[in-house]
């Protein structure tokens, strides 16, 4: 019986650096390639020119009195200065908290006092979000915070220039003290109860995942990537930036928070090599009523990851974007991110029905959620991940990481995954979202690839709702192809008859204008099963 274990064997060892000596190699390496574009400002840095904004950055909060682990939060849409922090308190051994901008007042003030900010940097608006106010609103309850520095405005400004006294002796000891295994940054994942947990992250944790994810996809100086995904989350800053800045590949930021007609313009403007999304962006950029005027032609990879990626979508992608070897990338904000990922040689069976295999130096298993023995291949069960991307654990919360991480190590995803033989890995919903419908385990995931093949679908979501009878019932929601043409619960019905048991067809149908999100693009599920239920 062969097992449901895998191991990333390479012949590439992993890196151990610390993430400015590694952008140090790449400024040496490629100082006249471009490192960074932003496209909203117009602004541009070759690797030379990034390198030294960094440095002085990183010299302006050690003129702050940022000490080496002290944590600098960062609550701001996607914009170089983002970028600039990234790297900057790296450089300095301080632990960036990563702060979604879709945060209200008090979440943020749940996270400036759970991981003890001592300097905050934030943007000032955008969309309906004043951050200034809102920061004003709970300063007083947050103790730690000692300094407020918005992009844009005089304080920015003053955190740069304080760079200026710092000689580059006092910058080099700072960066002299640090390790590979420091903490380098906290994510707070997005828990659907409760306050969310604060991710801990290391130098190895995530530069490592970065350059790996980039060798995948086999980066190199002459990539341009475009990333409209957000900074503030692991595929932003890490399969992003970091893939990027270990290959001396370019960032190019299309837009403050994603838009698609941004999007396509930024990659035909910058002829960008490589495009970055979760499923609901690419449909969002091929559904646009022009998207055939966008020359894509500069296209030849990227990267779909974030929730799963619809078989039929990934085909568009591949067969209308010139992404001939884009990627499906899948983890989680503790693995730092990336598990598993698709070759850019393999075929369109692979790269649309898994979501790869095991990643270099990184270890794989299926195992039974109540027992943990692990599986034999196709039998479904909880996805576990062992190995260097593994957090250092939730920040200052010893009891969630051990419900998290096993006394072997081994983080349990919380998600039902099947390893087929050849050692690819199908994700099939997760544990929380199964539906049990009189005494049959449904996957939602299943029902969503089918319906997506019908020609008024343009996006599903399938979720349990309670059923007096069943327990639990199923309800597809629906975003149609054409508003005027909604498919009927009829339709649906005889669609499915002869290609789904018919405990897996849908018994209730919503069709909806759009899903509610989490600023990442994960669809909210739960949202979706509490208001029908």
């Amino acid at each position: 019986m062969n097992l449901s274990y895998a191991h990333g064997t390479s012949g590439t060892a992993l890196l151990g650096d610390t993430i400015g000596a590694n952008l140090d190699r790449a400024v040496e390496a490629w100082p006249e390639r471009e490192a960074l574009v932003d496209v909203a400002s117009g602004r541009r840095w070759r690797y030379a020119e990034f390198g030294a904004a960094v440095r002085l950055l990183s010299r302006g909060l050690l003129g702050s009195g940022v000490a080496k682990g002290d944590r600098v939060g960062i609550w701001a849409v996607n914009c170089a200065e983002w970028v600039l922090i990234q790297y900057a308190t790296a450089r300095i051994g301080a632990i960036m908290v990563n702060i979604n901008p879709a945060y209200r007042a008090h979440e943020l003030e749940y996270v400036l006092n759970q991981a003890g900010i001592s300097v905050l940097v934030a943007s000032q608006t955008h969309k309906t979000s004043d951050y200034r106010a809102m920061v004003d609103a709970v300063r007083a309850s947050c103790p730690r915070l000692r300094s407020v520095h918005y992009i844009g405005d005089a304080s920015w400004d003053a955190l740069v220039a304080a760079g200026a006294s710092v000689t580059e002796d006092r910058l080099a000891a700072r960066e002299a003290e640090l390790s590979c295994d420091d903490p380098v940054n906290i994510q707070y994942t997005s828990g659907t109860t409760g306050f969310p947990k604060g991710a801990t992250l290391s130098h190895h944790n995530i530069l490592n995942n970065g350059y790996f994810v980039g060798e995948m996809i086999a980066y190199s100086e002459q990539d341009r990537v475009c990333i409209p995904v957000p900074f503030y989350h692991c595929f932003g800053m890490v399969m992003g930036n970091l893939a990027a800045t270990s290959h001396g590949a370019c960032m190019v930021i299309p837009a403050p928070s994603f838009d698609p007609a941004a999007t396509l313009r930024a990659v035909a403007d910058e002829r960008c090599t490589s495009l970055y999304g979760v499923p609901t962006m690419f449909i969002a950029e091929l559904n646009l009523p022009d998207f055939a005027a966008y020359d894509l032609g500069s296209l030849r990879t990227g990267i779909m990851a974030g929730s799963p990626c619809p078989v039929e979508v990934m085909k568009r992608v591949v067969a209308e974007m010139n992404m001939a070897e884009v990627s499906i990338c899948y983890g989680m904000t503790e693995t730092s991110p990336v598990s598993t990922q698709t070759r850019r040689d393999d075929d369109l069976e692979r790269r649309t029905g898994t979501v790869g295999r095991v990643m270099p130096h990184v270890e794989v298993k299926v195992v039974d959620p109540v027992t943990g023995v692990t599986l034999p291949h196709g039998a479904a069960g909880e996805l576990c991940t062992r190995g260097y991307s593994v957090m250092l654990g939730y920040w200052k919360e010893p009891g969630k990481t051990a419900e998290a991480i096993d006394a072997g190590r081994w983080m349990h995803t919380g998600d039902l995954a099947v390893m087929r033989e050849d050692g690819y890995v199908q994700i099939v919903g997760r544990i929380k979202d199964m539906i049990i419908r009189g005494g049959e385990n449904v996957y939602p995931r299943e029902i969503e690839e089918f319906l997506y093949t019908h020609p008024k679908i343009a996006d599903v979501q399938v979720v349990g709702v309670a059923d007096e009878r069943y327990g639990e019932e199923i309800l597809a929601c629906v975003i149609p192809r054409d508003a005027e043409d909604p498919p009927t619960l009829e339709e649906i019905t005889d669609f499915c008859r002869e290609r789904l048991a018919h405990y897996k067809i849908p018994r209730r149908v919503e069709i909806l204008p759009d899903f509610p999100m989490t600023v990442s693009g994960k669809v909210r599920k739960v949202e979706l099963r509490d208001r029908f239920s």
